[in-house]
């Protein structure tokens, strides 16, 4: 089985929300399937950052669905979405 690669953008709920705080909950929460491999804070607009990781899982069905599912579930998360995926 190969390997899939996945860019995803994570917007907080607020300015004030601790995006060190969202990457140790992305991490954590992760399935054994999945691994974090970079992670990087980028200016959207008026203050706010965005948190784009790089996850790389297994290739099979519905494992990017599982992802995204399941960093929607950290505390202070607003939003995800699939920026980029490719096989590896």
């Amino acid at each position: 089985m190969g390997e899939v690669a996945l860019q995803y953008r994570i917007l907080p709920e607020g300015l004030d929300v601790d995006l060190d705080a969202i990457l140790d909950g992305i991490v954590k929460a992760l399935p054994q399937f999945a691994r974090m491999k970079a992670s990087e804070k980028k200016a959207v607009a008026f203050g706010l950052q965005a948190l784009h990781v790089l996850i790389v899982i297994e290739d099979r069905e519905g494992g990017a669905e599982q992802i995204e599912s399941t960093m929607g579930d950290v505390p202070g998360v607003q939003s995800v979405e699939i920026v980029e995926m490719g096989l590896l």
